[in-house]
């Protein structure tokens, strides 16, 4: 029998929060933990048990989203964080995956997209909005599918490499750092691939990256 996920909600105040909490409640394979309005806000003594997955708004008014996401990684190791939030520009998507958060949603998708994402962040893989990736990725999904495949598997292996490290918010020197090559040599691999792919910004490698399974662990 499948194990139920644990659920926590950081978000302010507002009767979406609270619709979002009764939805959940509904559902058998969850448990809700509780809902606080900040990722330093006391929780229920009688939560005796950290969160699975944390519903987290990475744009609250006054507090800082990436710092918001890291607080919850240092006190819940073993939570995988969601952010629900309305905020789809690329800058927002970007930062929250560079934060470490393990998917983005938006809070106009749908109930089932909700409850897919939040098994899947469960299940230890990256989840992002449907929605979020039509739009980053139009330009790759425009193409007919055999133009698709053969861009894919046109990548070599560095190539790979690389839009991972994009996928997980990594700015271009950190990637250099990490892989022990030049800035430029990141730059010339970088606008191959998305290139190849048909791709025009980070956040569409990220939502490419993530919808093909790169980021799965």
């Amino acid at each position: 029998m499948r194990r139920k996920t644990r659920i926590l909600i950081v978000d302010q105040e507002s009767l979406l929060r609270d619709g979002l909490r009764v939805l959940l409640e509904l559902e058998d394979d969850l448990e809700m933990l509780g809902v606080i309005g900040s990722s330093d806000e006391p929780v229920d003594a009688a939560m005796k048990t950290g969160p699975h997955v944390v519903l987290l708004e990475f744009a609250m008014p006054g507090q800082d989203g990436s710092e918001t996401v890291a607080v919850v990684k240092s006190r819940w190791p073993e939570a995988r964080v969601l952010v629900l939030t309305f905020r789809r520009e690329d800058e927002f998507f970007e930062a929250a995956l560079r934060a470490g958060a393990d998917g983005y949603l938006l809070k106009t998708d749908s109930r089932t997209e909700l409850l897919t994402a939040i098994h899947a962040v469960a299940d230890k893989k990256r989840y992002i909005s449907p929605s979020l990736f039509d739009r980053a990725v139009s330009g790759y999904l425009g193409q007919p599918p055999a133009s698709r495949r053969n861009a894919a598997d046109a990548l070599s292996a560095r190539e790979r490499q690389v839009m991972r490290k994009i996928a997980l918010g990594l700015r271009t020197r950190e990637i250099a750092l990490q892989l022990s090559l030049s800035h430029k040599t990141i730059e010339k691999h970088r606008s191959s691939l998305m290139r190849k792919l048909g791709l025009r910004s980070a956040a569409a490698v990220a939502a490419y990256a993530t919808a093909h399974g790169y980021l799965e662990r």
